[in-house]
């Protein structure tokens, strides 16, 4: 397999052009601007203490103190040894973020294209339409960048899995292992599950038209190469996934051993997560047409509309001054669907579904089948309780469904679908052997088709309410002639989004026509259409992420601004916590500057949840002690925050008179209702049978003193005249701490449900807490070995490759 001279230049200035493109779009990134994203100010607060520890000390910290009392940094941007598909991955994103995610998008989606045997000039086509899907736009405007990274590399994964299938196994397990090693890498589990959703729909297709050729044995030799890319892959990556898998068991995605509720009753058992929960964020069935008519349902719940919304007009008329209703209207809840709240649109382009119906009717074989099949089965799990027959039954019976949230997003399954099949459409129109009066015939139909669809939702707008779930807050915030007016405004954009839809379309058929019928020639055909998909989708994508979210980069790089408070407590040297009953356990500002009992993710560390809701929110002050929460931030008199202090605070670490067993989780949670922790500490007789009841005689001369606390290291000073147990304010973790007692490695215990304990013996010792994780030791052998392997099957079949010996492709 050689690549001449004029496809290597074709392709070089095909990904100049992508990174122009998406530089383009990011435009600020040019002025040192960078796009300000709330997900990311939190995880910027999450991993500051982790992120100063390494530039200080070159250190690489698997341990944080800063967020929900301490927990592993592996969901923190945690670097591993050995992680060079980390490093690979750099190199592709080159350019400034977000234009790295954008480039991402363009350059997975022509890899595949390219894997598919589909012309350049074609694949541009289709990178742009899939690069510039408004969902995917509106990711790297709120932040979920994990998100973003990973549906870059899905489409790079789909292309191996192809080439295998055509018998290609040497260029499909090359292609297919590197690219799951840097999806795997991108580390957003959920997108890679529902891709692999994808990838079952794919196999069953092939399979079945496997068997009716009587080509089993083909079939199967692809399925063992792309086993063996995909444990491979794994391999590369195998300290992260090991590390996130061992820290999933312990944070709140894992089983508990409560049987209770914080208020008594049984607690349900479950292996995921609650269906409420996972289904909260669901499509409503309607709310489908966002896909083709981006604001069918009003769009966002923060539209900007200006002086062309009802609002403004009534406003300025009711002599509020222009700025301030121009301000009001900047952000107006149009969004009316079934979902709590979206920041914008799934929309897919209606030049895309209307080269996808094309598809539907023009191309034909198995291709065809698993690309429709996966984009319907991706919209009706996207409906989520709204289809319950079918989201029940995943839940309940197919493997790991339940262990994520918001099913919605399985959209992007879709989003993938369509832009694929839409591109074979127009490759069989333009490229195809069929003759001038087939293509016509296609045209028609599908034309007929989409600007049936779109007149239907125009003529019949006056069947919809227009009334959002949300309407009755609203109006108690704006009143009832506001929200009538603000639903006029839903009318208003519905209209003119359906009536944008149908000149679009109409222009695409109008284009196709004459390039069918010679009177345009394929290249202007192709130019004519890359401008409509291109000007749709933007025109679309700037409503929702456009220069306005860009500030300075010091703004990114610092999301918050120390306050006088802030600078005030940093002042205190002492070993203690903060804690924001405001904040609790949805916000990292105080993790950005301060050791925080708050924090901001979406697995937080279990056992801390569970007391916050059996002990904090019903203020337990001895829980509280018991962390060393030594600032309580509150508001005084005038409103202002002030950290008040705690003088209970237990302190880092402290001697107890009495151990109190207990025999199951549940007794041990309860007991810190009535526990004096200064005193006395419960455990968990059946988790820790070395450990037995105990009374301690301390004296006045016991002394602990706090002399190193780093994140991963933490070396204690005691001394006592008599044998006694010590409790540290530090969350216990099963995995990696190792305690040292005088240079001799000893066991602790966890005591009061969440903390460290040890016995110390009498006398002044030298007490050391170091976390070193056996998972990544382990795991970063695993990880060498597997990158050497991929690197050497790599130069074996690159050589075999270039000297001619693969199998010549098939067509799909």
């Amino acid at each position: 397999m050689k690549l001449s001279i004029r496809a290597i230049l074709t392709n070089i200035a095909v990904l100049i052009l992508f990174v122009l493109v998406a530089v383009a779009y990011c435009y600020p990134v040019i002025k040192d601007r960078a796009i300000f994203q709330s997900d990311i100010a939190q995880y910027k607060g999450m991993a500051k203490e982790r992120d100063d520890y390494k530039r200080i000390t070159g250190i690489e910290s698997y341990w944080t103190n800063s967020a929900f009392g301490g927990m592993p940094t592996y969901q923190l941007g945690a670097n591993y040894p050995h992680d060079y598909i980390k490093k690979l991955d750099k190199v592709v994103r080159f350019l400034p973020r977000p234009a790295d995610y954008l480039f991402l998008y363009f350059l997975g989606f022509y890899i595949l294209m390219s894997c598919m045997k589909v012309d350049w000039r074609l694949a541009i086509l289709g990178s742009l339409a899939f690069g510039f899907s408004t969902y995917l736009i509106i990711i790297l405007g709120v932040g979920h960048n994990a998100k973003a990274h990973a549906l870059g590399y899905l489409p790079m994964v789909l292309g191996g899995i192809l080439l295998a299938f055509r018998k290609q196994y040497v260029l499909g397990f090359i292609v297919t292992a590197l690219a799951m090693a840097l999806e795997i890498n991108a580390n957003h589990y959920q997108m890679t599950y529902y891709f692999l959703l994808l990838v079952l729909l794919l196999g069953l297709v092939y399979l079945i038209d496997a068997i009716r050729k009587q080509q089993i044995a083909p079939f199967f030799k692809a399925v063992g190469v792309l086993v063996v890319a995909v444990l491979l892959a794994v391999g590369t990556n195998y300290t992260g996934i090991a590390a996130t898998k061992e820290y999933a068991d312990w944070s709140t995605r894992g089983p508990s051993e409560l049987t209770i509720e914080a208020n008594g009753e049984p607690k349900k058992v479950a292996t995921g997560l609650d269906k409420s929960y996972i289904t909260e964020y669901s499509f409503g069935i309607s709310e489908s047409m966002v896909l083709l008519i981006p604001r069918f349902f009003g769009g966002s719940g923060a539209e900007n509309l200006g002086k062309d919304s009802k609002v403004y007009d009534y406003l300025t008329q009711q002599g509020l001054p222009r700025s301030k209703a121009l301000e009001f209207t900047e952000r107006l809840p149009l969004y009316w669907g079934a979902q709590p709240i979206v920041a914008g649109p799934a929309y897919i382009g209606i030049v895309v579904f209307f080269f996808f119906v094309i598809g539907v009717i023009a191309v034909k074989g198995k291709t065809k089948w698993w690309l429709l099949s996966g984009a319907i089965m991706a919209l009706l799990l996207s409906w989520g309780k709204n289809f319950p027959l079918l989201t029940n039954l995943m839940i309940d019976y197919f493997p790991l469904y339940n262990k994520f949230r918001a099913v919605s997003s399985i959209q992007v399954i879709l989003e993938l679908c369509i832009p694929i099949l839409g591109i074979l459409g127009l490759k069989e129109l333009l490229f195809g052997a069929l003759d001038n009066k087939k293509k016509m015939n296609i045209l028609k139909i599908a034309g007929g088709t989409v600007l049936g669809i779109l007149l239907a939702v125009f003529l019949f707008k006056g069947m919809f309410g227009f009334e959002g779930l949300n309407d009755a807050r609203y109006r108690q915030y704006f009143g009832n002639e506001i929200m009538g007016l603000i639903q006029r405004d839903r009318e208003a954009v519905y209209t003119s989004d359906s009536l944008r839809a149908l000149l679009y379309v109409v222009l695409a058929a109008l284009v196709l026509f004459l390039g069918i019928r010679g009177v345009a020639k394929r290249n202007l055909v192709l130019i004519c259409l890359g401008l409509l998909v291109v000007s749709d989708l933007v025109g679309v994508g700037l409503r929702y992420v456009n220069s306005d979210d860009f500030v300075r980069r010091s703004a990114v790089s610092q999301p918050f601004k120390a306050s006088e408070i802030d600078r005030q407590l940093q002042n205190d040297q002492s070993v203690y916590r903060v804690f924001d009953p405001d904040e609790g356990l949805n916000g990292a500002r105080n993790s950005y500057f301060h050791k925080s009992l708050g924090g901001y993710h979406a697995a937080k560390p279990a056992r801390l949840q569970e007391l916050f809701e059996f002990h904090l929110y019903n203020n337990n002050l001895q829980v509280l002690n018991m962390l060393n929460v030594k600032y309580i931030f509150q508001e005084d008199e005038t409103g202002n925050r002030v950290p008040a202090v705690n003088p209970d605070a237990n302190g880092p670490a402290w001697f107890v008179e009495n151990l109190i067993p207990v025999t199951n989780a549940n007794a041990e949670i309860k007991a810190l209702d009535t526990l004096d922790t200064k005193r006395s500490a419960v455990f968990n007789s059946k988790t820790n049978p070395s450990l037995s009841q105990g009374a301690f005689v301390l004296d006045s001369l016991s002394k602990i003193e706090v002399i190193d606390h780093r994140p991963d290291y933490i070396h204690y000073q005691v001394n006592t005249t008599n044998p006694a147990f010590l409790v540290l304010s530090e969350m216990h973790y099963p995995h990696g701490w190792i305690a040292r007692l005088d240079s001799k490695e000893v066991p602790h215990y966890r005591v009061n449900y969440a903390l460290r304990g040890l016995t110390i013996p009498a006398g002044k010792h030298k007490v050391v807490f170091k976390f070193d994780p056996e998972v990544v030791r382990r795991g970063s052998t695993i990880t060498l070995i597997s990158n050497i392997v991929l690197i050497l099957i790599m130069i074996a079949g690159g050589i075999w490759l270039y000297l001619g010996s693969g199998t010549k492709q098939k067509e799909v």
